[in-house]
Parts: C-alpha cells; structure tokens; sequence
C-alpha cells in the first residue's frame, strides 16, 4: 500500500513564501512521476501547478513560472514545492499526484495526497 503524505500549507501574506512536501511511503514501488496540483474555491476541477518525471523533465502552469520550483528527493520519495511571490489568486488546496510503479507487476497507478491548505492575504 502506498501512502502520499503532504505538509507545509499555511496562511501567509501576498508576496510571501511556502513550501510545500509531500512523501511517498510503502514498499516495492518506484516512482515515475510526481507532481502538485491545485483546486482553488468554487472551482471544481484540480490544475496543473508542476510535475516532474523520473527523467527530470518538468512542467509547470504559465500561472506560477518564475515563482513556484518543483524538486525531488528520489531517495527520499518525496517531491517538494518551493512556493515564491505568493498571490491571493494563489490560495488554493494544493494536492501532492503521484503515479507509482508496482514493482512486482510492472502495473502503474495514480495516487494521490489528502491535500493541503494554501491561503494568501491580500
């Protein structure tokens, strides 16, 4: 069983920096990529804020280039995100995505964390 544990949400002023992790935990599984997603209030649906593969190849929204830095620890299994220049537009539940590798079968799923609070003031 694979687990995603996020922390590092919080309130902070516009302008402000967080930084958020999130840790995969379980046995006999790698990982092929990982990434944070968001869901901002009254949206319904989960963006794209950054992701990045075992290659090291990164992607992120044009919305947070230059502010957010996805990174990742592979022999930690944890991936983090360096959060700077917060806005208010920012303020969101960030989730920690992850799509594992059963070593075993070969078999891949997607996984993700509980989510974690991210609110910017004006």
């Amino acid at each position: 069983q694979v687990q995603l544990v996020e922390s590092g949400g919080g309130l902070v002023q516009a302008g402000g920096s967080l930084r958020l992790s999130c840790a995969a935990s379980g046995s006999g599984f790698s990982i092929n990529s990982m990434g944070w997603y968001r869901q901002a209030p009254g949206k319904t649906q989960r963006e794209l804020v950054a992701d990045i593969i075992s290659g090291g190849t990164v992607k992120y929204a044009d919305s947070v280039k230059g502010r957010f830095t996805i990174s990742r620890d592979n022999a930690k299994n944890t991936v983090y995100l360096q959060m700077n220049s917060l806005k208010p537009e920012d303020t969101a539940v960030y989730y920690c995505k992850a799509i594992i590798v059963i070593t075993a079968s070969a078999s891949r799923y997607q996984y993700w964390g509980q989510g974690t609070q991210v609110t910017v003031s004006s």
